[in-house]
C-alpha cells in the first residue's frame, strides 16, 4: 500500500485538486498511515515519555496569570514577548498563555509531550516517514484542518520547537523532558519567578488531555507514540497510558455532517493534586470566585465548577467516581483529580489494573 505521505504529496501535486479536497481525504490517509506504521514494530516512530504541558489562547494574558497564580500559586517559568509559561507543581510541566489573534476564540491550542534524546531534525524525519509533510512554520498555532498531517520546526531564540497537526487538526508539540518554555538548545533554561503569594490549591502534575472530534486517534497514537491501553471508560472508550501509568490521553471520536472529519479540539486538560477532597477543593474554588454551576445545567460559562460522577458503565466506581471540573475567566475547561487518578475505577479513579 502506498504510504499516506506519498498519497498526500501526489494529491497536492495535482493542480486541479484543491486544498479542501485533499483535506477531505485525510481520514482515509490517516488509516493508511496507521497501516504504514505497523503495529508489530517494537520501537514506535516517536516514543513519548510524559505529558509536559499545554497552551491556552486567552483574552487577556495578565488576567489569566493572575487567575492561575491566585488559585494554584503557579510561578512564571518564562516570558517571550506576549507569551508566558506558568509552572505546574515543581515543573518543568507548564501552561503557556498567549493572546488571541483577531477573530480567534479562546481555546486550548495544543498539548506538549516529552520525547527522549530530543533532536528536532531526527524527529521530523520520523514524522515524515509516518506520513506527515514538512511545512514552514505557521504564523500561529490554531487547531483546525488547514495544516492537517503537517509538521514544522519553529526556532525561538535559538530553541527549536517541533509541532505537528494530525489528520484531525490536533496540534501536538514535542520537546526534551526538561523543556519549560525557556532558552537554550532544549528550552530548559528558565528564570523562574515565584508567584506573589501561595495559591489556594497546590498542584502536583499533569494528569491527562481529552480530545473531541478525534476519529481514529486511538489507533493512530498507539502506533505513532507506542501507547498502550491503560483503562476503559466504557467498552469503546480506551484510555491510552503515557509513561508512568498515571498520565494518559483520551480520544473521543466523531465526525462532521455528511461523514466529513470534524476538526479536533482539546475539550479539557486535567491536572492532579495530593489529598483530593471534593468539598475542600470546591470551597477553595468558591473563595477564588468560581461559583457552582446551576443545577441541571450543562453549560460551561466562565468561572463555574461542577462534579461529574463516572458510573460503572463508564469504568467508574459503584456510586460514581467524582470528576471535578472548573472553567477559567475565558470559559476554558479544566479538571482536577488525585495524583493517583489514572482514568480507571475506584473512588479516586486509581484502579487501572
Amino acid at each position: 500500500m502506498e504510504s499516506s505521505r506519498h498519497l498526500l504529496a501526489s494529491a497536492s501535486r495535482k493542480h486541479s485538486v484543491s486544498r479542501r479536497a485533499v483535506l477531505g481525504a485525510l481520514p482515509v490517509l490517516a488509516i493508511a498511515a496507521r497501516g504504514a506504521l505497523g503495529r508489530a514494530q517494537t520501537t514506535p516512530p516517536v516514543p513519548v515519555e510524559r505529558l509536559l504541558g499545554f497552551g491556552l489562547a486567552v483574552g487577556n494574558v495578565d488576567r489569566s496569570i493572575e487567575f492561575y497564580q491566585g488559585l494554584f500559586g503557579m510561578p512564571v517559568h518564562a516570558r517571550q514577548g506576549a507569551v508566558a509559561w506558568l509552572g505546574i507543581g515543581d515543573g518543568p510541566q507548564f501552561i503557556s498563555l498567549r493572546p488571541l489573534e483577531p477573530g480567534e476564540n479562546p481555546s486550548i491550542t495544543h498539548m506538549c509531550c516529552s520525547t527522549p534524546d530530543f533532536d528536532a531534525e531526527r524527529l521530523m524525519a520520523a514524522l515524515e516517514g509516518a506520513g506527515f509533510e514538512r511545512i514552514d512554520s505557521p504564523t500561529v498555532d490554531t487547531p483546525g484542518t488547514e495544516n492537517a498531517m503537517s509538521a514544522w520546526i519553529r526556532t525561538r531564540r535559538g530553541t527549536p520547537e517541533l509541532y505537528f497537526a494530525d489528520a484531525n487538526g490536533l496540534i501536538v508539540q514535542l520537546q526534551a523532558p526538561g523543556y519549560c518554555g525557556g532558552g537554550g538548545p532544549l528550552g530548559a533554561e528558565c528564570a523562574t519567578t515565584a508567584a506573589p503569594a501561595p495559591g489556594r490549591l497546590a498542584l502536583r502534575d499533569l494528569s491527562h488531555f481529552t480530545v473531541f472530534g478525534a476519529g481514529g486517534g486511538n489507533d493512530f497514537y498507539r502506533d505513532l507514540f507506542g501507547l498502550g491501553i491503560q483503562a476503559y471508560q466504557g467498552p469503546n472508550a480506551p484510555v491510552l497510558g503515557v509513561g508512568d501509568g498515571i498520565q494518559f490521553l483520551m480520544f473521543a471520536g466523531g465526525g462532521g455532517r455528511g461523514g466529513a472529519a470534524a476538526p479536533a479540539r482539546i475539550h479539557h486538560a486535567c491536572m492532579n493534586m495530593d489529598a483530593f477532597d471534593v468539598p475542600s477543593i470546591q470551597a477553595a474554588l468558591e473563595e477564588h470566585g468560581i461559583r457552582p454551576r446551576e443545577e441541571g445545567s450543562n453549560a460551561t460559562p466562565p468561572l463555574v465548577h461542577y462534579i461529574s460522577l463516572r458510573m460503572p458503565a463508564r469504568g467508574g466506581a459503584e456510586g460514581g467516581t467524582p470528576e471535578l471540573y472548573f472553567t477559567d475567566p475565558d470559559g476554558l475547561l479544566m479538571q482536577l483529580q488525585d495524583t493517583s487518578y489514572c482514568g480507571g475505577g475506584g473512588y479516586l479513579g486509581d484502579d487501572c489494573g
